[in-house]
């Protein structure tokens, strides 16, 4: 094997050991093989490449397009153009799943379930950290730097991984790259020739002659190279100790609860309200889902998707949680008393196709759940997670639900919470400014009770503190957005949601925020539609012997609860129908109108609620068709330029046999090619007639020119200083050609030392017959991988660019000379005067 050879088999073995650090953060580990096969025919690619004179950008960006290519047949195929050419909805469904991933990393503890996205960007930066590390060990023959890379993939997975065995993935990847220096040394080394040591290779001139040679041995490229891996490997150890301990999901390692396996492990969700700001100012209320329900009290039907319990100072968020299988019948709610009142309803909702999220929107408490696909539940939330990708995308599902109905006087002597939960669920940041807590104490002066202090903090921000509603605030859920929102009074229900809930924890009240559904608007056919402008976050507070009780301080958003008022509505309880399969597909007729909503709100538009949290509304029609012609032209351009030498050499064949055969063209002329065997012009030549004394020179040429291509494409380089007899020896002995195949060599090489040196030219006959001949010779002494090589990959195509540069220097030879000084001179020059 060559050196170059050896490089690349080390480039791909060290990227492999590299990426078996990510092992521990997912399972199962399947997906490790198939990224071994893509990248396998990423290096194969990228070794056959190299073997032609081409410049080394090409090797790369040949590399990168087969890189594009495999992973659009693994995970594209079917939106891909013919199952293989990545077309524009291949380009959307890469970038969907790479959207999807990152919402799984931020979302799973590790060790996560493989979906779909998070398998795209394992393989993906495993393909990626592979392209760059032979580019640079082997295109570019400098193995040192390629550490970088593996060290990222390394440093990656140590950083994210909190197992024990991270001992061992080091080993593996700092082994990998020791490899990649060594097989570098071996190659550098080889190209200074043999170094002889020992008495066997004591050169004449005694031991002070033999000392000198031994001392000057080429040894600074390892000794640089063991200088390099020194370094990274100790930067290796270095960077995973010193990144900080994160908490979170399996971006930020495992957190609480985390060594659950099956189904799912864990959970921690990204914070669903980063793009409810942009979605409260979307003009449309796009539709979400429709339902339909027996509740005797539908405005209070709110649809929660799940709960922040989390505040660090700068932003609220879900726990790590560890997940169950969804039982046939959900536990009782967390402290709900016998004595309390609770009708049990039914709802039957229908979720847009639009909509896609992780969490199921359910009404809270759920008592039972009956839904298609693959769903997790969490406890401590009673929430539903989609696992493996799962989303409510088209979901239909039927759900059973509490309506708990507590009175003021069950919530105003309701006892302590249990030690464990108020101590969770009142902490707060040392962040928080101390504004916060005075707030609290001067606001709920004179309560008597937690749930008098809870109605008084609900009432300061909903009526009595001069609080407005407003979607162009900056949409900050931490400390210092806390304190701007109490200093200038105006926000959306992210503000008021999350300060109350802050300033309840400060009194020592257990809180959270939940986010999301208000509960929609009616429609004709007795179902509710919920639009992007429904969503919504307030907070829940609570209480021992009732449980999580939900509040409301945003102003014109949601429905006061009715254990907050005097008078508590009561209604009937119906059996609900089932909605209409596709009918939440459609757009809500008119946004939700709460009967709250002021007369002047209602003449600004600023009377709907909020928008589906972390949904973006569609927003365009499709893409152009100018997009899409450019971008299947552009990759048809990327996937034929691999091709161009096979096509040219292919041309170039075809018109050397025809002339070398005797067969014209259309119009009766040939194109006569250059008579010297040193022209890199390729078939270029000036017209001659079949019967111009031309016509043996351009037959035998043709001829000749062919055999001294395939022998090159075989691996046999022509060499212009021989004569025609000579290099035909060459070709014999180099190629390993049969008695047959030699004959033909030596015919050709006579009939052109007869057409460049007799007289008078004569025509040879069979020269098509032994160009034939000699190509199959040498493709039947050549190897299986040699054969190949020369149809896919020829190395006479090389004369395309030699050719190009001639034409090129032509070109700008006669454009210099037709701009010269001197000629301009001698056309402007005054006409001397003439004697006589």
């Amino acid at each position: 094997m060559s050196g170059r050879g050896r490089l690349a088999l080390c480039a791909f073995a060290a990227t492999l050991m590299a990426a078996a650090s990510m092992l521990p953060l997912v399972e199962p580990a399947g997906w490790i093989l198939q990224a071994a096969f893509l990248l396998a025919v990423q290096c194969g690619m990228g070794a056959l490449v190299r073997r032609a004179p081409v410049p080394r950008a090409l090797v790369v960006a040949a590399q990168a397009l087969v890189t594009l290519v495999l992973l659009t047949v693994v995970f594209a195929r079917q939106q891909a153009m013919a199952g293989l050419l990545p077309g524009p909805e291949a380009v959307q469904r890469l970038s969907h799943l790479l959207a999807s991933g990152a919402e799984d990393v931020g979302r799973y503890a590790a060790p996560a379930p493989v979906t779909d996205g998070i398998r795209l960007m394992l393989i993906g930066g495993v393909l990626l950290v592979g392209l760059v590390v032979d580019a640079l060990a082997v295109t570019f023959r400098s193995a040192a730097p390629a550490g970088l890379p593996l060290l990222a993939l390394y440093s990656v997975a140590a950083g994210l991984s909190g197992g024990g065995a991270d001992w061992l993935w080091f080993l593996l990847a700092a082994g990998g790259y020791l490899l990649l220096l060594l097989a570098e040394g071996r190659d550098r080394l080889s190209q200074w020739g043999r170094v002889f040591s020992g008495a066997a290779g004591r050169p004449p001139g005694g031991p002070a002659l033999g000392a000198a040679l031994a001392g000057s041995r080429p040894t600074a490229p390892v000794r640089t190279g063991r200088r390099i891996g020194a370094l990274a490997l100790g930067v290796a150890l270095v960077v995973p100790a010193a990144l900080p301990a994160l908490e979170g999901g399996m971006l930020f390692g495992a957190g609480a609860g985390s060594a659950g396996k099956g189904g799912g492990g864990t959970i921690s969700a990204v914070n669903p309200l980063v793009s409810l700001q942009d979605n409260l100012n979307q003009p449309e209320n796009r539709q979400v889902m429709s339902y339909r329900t027996n509740s005797g009290a539908p405005q209070d039907f709110y649809l929660r998707i799940l709960a922040l319990d989390q505040f660090n100072g700068s932003e609220w968020r879900p726990s790590t949680r560890r997940l169950k299988d969804v039982p046939k019948r959900l536990p009782a709610p967390e402290g709900l008393s016998p004595d309390v009142a609770v009708t049990e309803i039914t709802s039957n909702i229908s979720a847009s196709r639009s909509y896609q999220q992780t969490y199921l929107p359910l009404p809270y408490p759920a008592t039972e759940v009956g839904i298609d696909g693959r769903w997790r539940y969490e406890p401590e939330g009673r929430t539903l997670v989609g696992d493996r990708g799962e989303t409510t995308r088209g979901a239909q599902y039927r759900v059973s639900s509490l309506v708990v109905e507590p009175t003021a006087e069950q919530l105003a002597s309701a006892g302590p919470a249990p030690a464990e939960l108020r101590r969770e669920y009142t902490r707060v940041p040392g962040s928080l400014p101390k504004v916060v807590e005075e707030t609290a104490n001067r606001v709920t002066q004179g309560a008597a009770n937690d749930y008098e202090r809870a109605v008084k903090l609900q009432n300061y921000f909903a009526s009595d503190g001069g609080f407005s509603y407003n979607t162009s605030v900056n949409s900050g859920t931490g400390s210092a957005a806390i304190t701007r929102f109490l200093k200038e009074k105006q926000g959306f229900c992210v503000h008021f949601s999350f300060t109350m809930a802050a300033m309840a924890r400060t009194l020592g009240i257990p809180a959270r925020v939940a986010v999301g559904f208000t509960p929609g608007t009616g429609q004709p056919d007795g179902s509710v539609s919920v639009g992007l402008r429904d969503a919504h976050a307030w907070p829940e507070l609570y209480f021992e012997g009732v449980g999580w009780t939900r509040f409301e301080p945003t102003p014109t958003r949601g429905t006061t609860p009715p254990y907050t008022q005097q008078n508590v509505p009561t209604g009937d309880t119906d059996v609900p129908a089932l909605p209409e399969r596709g009918s939440s597909a459609a757009p809500s007729a008119a946004p939700s109108v709460p009967d709250s909503c002021p007369a002047q709100m209602r003449k600004q538009g600023e009377c709907g609620s909020a928008a589906a949290p972390g949904v973006k509304p569609p927003t365009d029609s499709g893409t152009p068709t100018g997009t899409v012609v450019g971008v299947v032209l552009l990759a048809v351009v990327l996937l034929a330029l691999p091709l161009l030498p096979l096509l040219w050499r292919l041309r170039a064949r075809r018109r050397r046999l025809a002339l070398s055969a005797g067969r014209t063209p259309v119009g009766g002329r040939i194109a006569a090619p250059s008579t010297g065997q040193g022209s890199t012009g390729g078939d270029r030549g000036r017209g001659v007639e079949p019967d111009a004394p031309e016509y043996a020179t351009a037959r035998t040429l043709a001829a000749w020119q062919e055999i001294t291509d395939t022998a090159w494409d075989h691996g046999i380089e022509p060499d212009d200083s021989r004569t025609p007899r000579k290099a035909a020896d060459r070709v014999v002995r180099l190629g390993q050609l049969g008695p047959d195949a030699a004959d033909a060599v030596h015919r050709v090489a006579g009939a052109v030392e007869q057409v460049l040196y007799a007289p008078e030219p004569r025509v040879s006959t069979g020269l098509a017959e032994d160009v034939a001949s000699v190509r199959a010779g040498l493709r039947e002494s050549a190897g299986r991988v040699a054969r190949i090589r020369a149809v896919v990959a020829p190395r006479s195509a090389v004369r395309v660019i030699w050719a190009a540069a001639d034409r090129w220097a032509a070109f700008t030879g006669r454009w210099t000379a037709l701009w010269s000084r001197d000629r301009w001179a001698g056309w402007l020059r005054r006409p001397s005067r003439q004697q006589g």
